[in-house]
């Protein structure tokens, strides 16, 4: 099993851990107090989960709940733990009676697909195992895997190939394999928050991976998120607001095969590994696990077809730095309060 990749997206918490005052709950009186902040890990990413919440016990209890939902997701989505369920889904080209988490996430996987079309594409797994296997061993050229075995992995990719429902999950070819890593953190950061709301939570900062606001600070300023192109840059080249908003960030930087850098993790499912078209790419939409498929398929595509996509998507506003360096910003500004 290949090694968990670096993060490809590179998000810092700004102004948000320390002495926040505290928004009032039904039935009680609070004052202010910090928020009680709490850092691990999900899907092999750092996860940050901020809690405005006048109990800290409660507050604990109620993180030690989200720990035990992520890591369960983790069992289920993880393409890094060998005993996971898409795990054994790539092993065997099929399974029965699949989890309902599973379901949700191809479902929203090819809404993805269709959306932006098929730029998304969590099968070229094959693609990548091709490209992390050969710079893996030594005296691989530097030129990348040839072109005929480019061809092989790349006759691998299509998620039309992919049938799942309720009961079955099967490929219709041998040897297909998936990747969620473009979308799977975002779902669990979606799963989170609907954790939170239903125990009665409505300001928090929640991180597994991509960020989502549940309401606004709980003094009822925005959150606050650094966008970089690397985790390196902990400041940030531009700040994105949000309330009840998520972001994701997709660099082709992120993850790189080889030292020269000429080959990245963001493969294209119809040519396999490409130049980038931006050096950054950041999604804002009212939840994670589109923000998350969107940053990835959109690091693929012209600004004109993103913004073709945009139309349609309204609540969906994207932030940009071309390899140029220019900055541009599609879809509503409004999407994003002051992006």
């Amino acid at each position: 099993m290949a090694d968990p990749i670096t993060r490809r997206r590179a998000l810092t918490i700004m102004a948000a851990a320390g002495g926040l005052p505290l928004v009032s709950m039904p039935g009680r009186a609070v004052a202010a107090s910090p928020p009680v902040v709490w850092h691990g890990q999900a899907l092999g990413a750092p996860a940050t989960l901020i809690l405005n919440h006048p109990d800290r016990p409660e507050a604990e209890a109620l993180i030690r709940r989200v720990v035990a939902e992520v890591e369960r997701l983790e069992g289920i989505l993880s393409l890094y733990r060998e005993t996971s369920v898409l795990c054994e889904l790539n092993r065997s080209g099929a399974l029965v009676a699949p989890p309902p988490e599973l379901v949700d996430v191809l479902a929203a996987s090819r809404s993805a697909h269709e959306t932006t079309g098929g730029a998304f594409d969590p099968t070229v797994q094959p693609l990548f195992a091709l490209y992390a296997d050969h710079f893996k061993r030594a005296g691989a050229t530097a030129d990348g895997p040839a072109q005929g075995m480019v061809e092989q992995a790349r006759a691998l990719v299509g998620f039309d190939a992919v049938r799942f429902n309720a009961d079955r999950i099967a490929f219709a070819r041998r040897g297909m394999a998936l990747t969620l890593n473009g979308i799977a953190q975002g779902y669990v950061t979606d799963r989170v928050v609907a954790l939170l709301r239903a125990s009665g939570m409505d300001t928090s900062l929640i991180d597994m991976g991509e960020s989502r606001a549940l309401g606004s600070q709980a003094d009822g300023r925005p959150w606050r998120i650094g966008i970089a192109e690397t985790q390196a840059d902990r400041q940030g080249e531009t700040v994105i607001p949000l309330v009840d908003r998520a972001v994701a960030t997709s660099a082709f930087s992120g993850f790189l095969f080889d030292a020269a850098g000429r080959f990245s993790h963001i493969l294209d499912p119809y040519r396999g590994s490409v130049s980038p078209r931006y050096r950054r790419l950041s999604v804002i939409a009212a939840d994670a696990t589109r923000a998350d498929a969107y940053s990835t398929a959109f690091s693929l595509m012209e600004a004109e077809r993103i913004d073709s996509v945009l139309k349609g998507q309204p609540d969906v506003a994207v932030d940009l730095l071309t390899v140029e360096g220019k900055a541009l910003r599609l879809g509503r500004p409004e999407t994003a309060l002051s992006l």
